[in-house]
Order: structure tokens, then sequence, then C-alpha cells
């Protein structure tokens, strides 16, 4: 059994139990009251009793949980204060991963994997144009059409306009209106580098859960403080990791440990204008996927930040100042106190104003699952270097990653695009009837996709093509639940 990670200092020790850490948490508070740090002793504290981690982030302070920290008269006072016997510096195992692929390995995901629903999502379609999009969609599974980059997306839709008379009996009217909506869309998501994330070899998430030769759990970093300059692709990059580990982590009950623990930065970007079909489908994940062993931990500035239902499953609370100079700031912390357990010698509401940086209202989940009472404390400080690195240090910890080389270069094979193009031209394959040309990957032994599969390399570069199924009602590409036109079920 895990000890318990100590994360901060009161009157007590504050622990977090690992046997609760996938029950998920909050971490809050305003701008620069210290949430990042305490990101980092959590992760710090997770990885060493085995757990991997995966992270945003969005400053790229982060990074310098990779080296271990140096010592100094702030980081020497909090030492004493908390009274840390034998407190020594360590680094974490630490992949970096970037979806431009200049701060960290690439990180990819196919267009079908993607699917319609959070396509919309990343483009903010109006319901008429998620309609049309998800047809789009409906027709390329139906004809055999693999949809893997940008250019296959467009490409379908191109084809799907100029036939629009030919698919109307089957799917109903395309609007031609709503199909240049989402065209200009797919340009301005080109501009943003949208045409880098979507493509192959798509990120194998097996990857990313993973220890070291230690047994501590490896750092994934996301890389986002660019990425972030595109909040819908941020926001709907995440919720597709989250839809795909929910789909093939297996069941586990309830563990003596997490099997992986994310940290969702910025994590009002995930529910700003969101559609309800979406944030349906998100409470669900949040609610389902703790008994396949992942903790979800949302950073944000306020909890009223968060979705209520949501915001009742997360069961270990960190919270870190907040201000009170606007009537809605003032509500905010109203909101904010009223979500810990009571504590009848402290006045949680007074307190959130008057916390100093480094200082939090913490509420962990005990044994039994039940909320501690809330206390007042120190965060301890990290173990590893506090502040980025500098890029030839990140450079030479990419170099020495076991996952180097194998995402770096894109694979660009047969898909929508290159069949479409080369098609005679008025002669679209019928709805429902595989293409004419039998693809190389139809030989192939299915693979499955059972939840908790370990792919092989080879497997993250073709498992979209693996993926696609024949049936008499003609092949249908597997997605998330996040992902399918189908309400949520693998086909």
């Amino acid at each position: 059994m895990p000890s318990p990670l100590l994360i901060a200092k009161g009157p007590d020790p504050l622990y977090l139990l690992p046997a609760m850490a996938n029950r998920h948490g909050l971490i809050a508070g305003a701008t620069g009251t210290g949430k990042t740090v305490t990101l980092q002793v959590m992760a710090e504290a997770f990885s060493q009793i085995g757990v991997p981690v995966f992270a945003a982030d969005v400053k790229g302070d982060l990074s310098g949980i990779s080296r271990p920290g140096t010592d100094n008269p702030k980081l020497q006072d909090r030492i004493q204060k908390l009274d840390l016997n034998n407190f020594q510096f360590f680094p974490c195992p630490t992949t970096f991963w970037d979806v431009f692929g200049a701060e960290g390995h690439p990180v990819r995901a196919t267009v079908s994997e993607m699917g319609p629903l959070l396509f919309s999502r990343i483009l903010n379609l109006n319901d008429t144009q998620a309609g049309v999009l998800t047809l789009v969609f409906k027709i390329a599974d139906d004809g055999g059409l693999l949809l893997l980059d940008l250019k296959d997306l467009q490409a379908m839709l191109a084809h799907v306009a100029e036939n629009a008379k030919t698919y109307q009996t089957q799917y109903g009217n395309i609007s031609a209106a709503s199909i240049g909506t989402i065209q200009r869309g797919l340009v301005a998501l080109q501009q943003q580098g949208g045409d880098k994330f979507l493509g192959e070899p798509s990120l194998n998430l097996d990857d990313l859960i993973q220890t070291d030769s230690n047994g501590h759990g490896i750092v994934n970093i996301l890389a986002a403080d660019k990425l972030l300059s595109s909040p819908q692709l941020y926001a709907t990059f995440l919720l597709w990791m989250l839809s795909e580990l929910f789909e093939r982590m297996p069941e586990v009950g309830d563990p003596e440990k997490p099997k992986l623990v994310f940290f969702f930065d910025e994590a009002h970007l995930l529910f700003t204008d969101l559609p309800p079909v979406l944030q349906s489908k998100i409470e669900q994940v949040v609610r389902l996927i703790r008994s396949k062993g992942i903790g979800i931990y949302f950073v944000t500035q306020s909890p009223t930040d968060i979705p209520e239902i949501i915001l009742g499953q997360l069961g270990n609370r960190v919270q870190h100042a907040l201000r009170a100079f606007t009537p809605k700031d003032q509500k905010d912390v109203r909101a904010a106190a009223q979500t810990f357990r009571s504590n009848p010698k402290l006045d949680v509401e007074a307190t959130i104003t008057q916390l100093a940086v480094g200082e939090a209202l913490i509420s962990f989940l005990d044994e039994q699952g039940t909320p501690g009472v809330v206390e007042r404390a120190l965060i301890c400080p990290p173990h590893s270097q506090i502040g980025p690195i500098t890029p030839d240090q990140r450079q030479q910890l990419m170099r020495s990653d076991v996952v180097n080389g194998v995402y770096e270069q894109a694979v660009d094979r047969e898909s929508a695009y290159e069949k479409l193009k080369g098609a005679p031209a008025g002669s679209p394959a019928a709805p429902g009837q595989p293409a004419a040309s039998k693809p190389w990957y139809d030989s192939l032994p299915s693979l499955g996709s059972g939840p908790g599969r370990r792919d092989s390399v080879l497997d993250a570069m073709v498992k979209s093509a693996a993926r696609s199924i024949g049936s008499s009602v003609g092949r249908q590409i597997v997605r998330g639940v996040l992902g399918s036109i189908m309400g949520g079920s693998k086909r």
C-alpha cells in the first residue's frame, strides 16, 4: 500500500491518500497565488509512488520538475516553518510533448478519431452546421474513405458539396452555406497550426502511462503556452485525450493508487461556450473514469468555472487566495467557501481573501471517501526546480526519451484526399458501399479496440486503418465517446 502523500501542513500534516486520488480534485485560486507550485508538488508526489502524470504547462514554468531544485533562503524558510526533516532535492522523470513539435515530441490525432462532435467544438459551429459536419463524417464512413489529416476533411467537404444532390435522398439536405462555413473554419484552424496536430502517427496513449527504471511515474508535460493562443484547440485536444483514456482503459474498481493522474490547467477553457450535448458527455466521463484508475485534477481560478455536476465529483480540494474587488468576486468567494466541509474554528469565507502566496484552504478525502474538515495550511516546497529549464536542457531530455523518433516523422498514406483526387469526376462512391479499390489495410488481422490493449510503434502508425471495421452496413471508423457520431458507442 503506497504511503500517504504529504502536500501541506497546517495545525496538522495534510495527506492526499493514493487510494482516494482517483476521486478527482480541484486546485483553485487567483493568478499568482501558487497554483502551479501546488500542481508541481502533487505531481512529484504521484511520480514518487509510481503514478504517471500528465499536465499541460500553460506558462512554461512546470518544465523545472525535470531538474533537481536548488537551495535558497526563501525555500529554507519554508522548510523550517514546516519542520521538514531530511528534505532533499530530486528531479522527476519527464517527457515533453508539443502539438507543434517544437518544445516536445509531436502529438497527433486523426480527424476520424476526433469525430464531428469535437470538431464542431473546435470550429464553434451552430447546430445546423454541426449536423452537416456529422453527415460528412457519416458519408466518409459509409464510403470507406479514411479521414486522417486536415486535407482529407477539406477534400471530403468539397466532394460532398459537389455531389450534394447524389447524397440528398439517403442523407437529407446538405446546406452549401454550412459547408462553406466549415471550410472557412478549417482554413483558420490550419493557420493556427491545427494541421500539425491532425495526422499520423497518432498518439499511443499507453506511452503516457509509463514508469522509469526506478519505478517512478513519468511526468508528461504538454508545452501549451503557444497552444493556449488557440483556446478552442487547446480545450478540444484535452477533451479528446480524456475521451480516448475513458474508452481504452479497463475497469479496475478502486485501486490502491491511480494508473494515471491528469492535471487540466486553465480548466475554464474546457467549459466556455460548451454545447449541452458535449457537456453531458464530459460529465459522464468524469463520473465514470475514476473506476478505470484515472484521476482528474482541474486547475482554475475559481470553483465557479467548473459546472456544478462536475464540481460535485471533485473530492480533493486545494483553494488558494481569491480576490473580492467586485460583486462577482464576492459571489465567487462565497461559492468557494460553501464547497468545503465547514470548520467551526475557521471563517472560511474571510480566510480565502487573506491567504498569502503558498497558503491554501485544503480538504482531502479520508479512508471512507468523506471530505475532511477544511484546514488552512502552507503548501510544502517542491523537491524539483521552480521555474522553467533552458531550451538546451529540454532538447537534451527529449533526445534521451524512449519515445524519441517514434512520432517525429509524419506519415501521409492513402486516405480520402488521395482517393477523391484520383476518382473520375462526377463518379462518387455509392453511399453505403466501400471504395472501388481495396485498401492495403483490409488484409490486416483485426487488432481489436478493447480497453487496456498496448499497441506497438507500428500500431501507432496504422491504428486508424486497422480500426476500420468491415460489416454489412459499411465501415464505421472507431471513435471515442466524445467523438462518436453514433451517440457515444464504439462501432
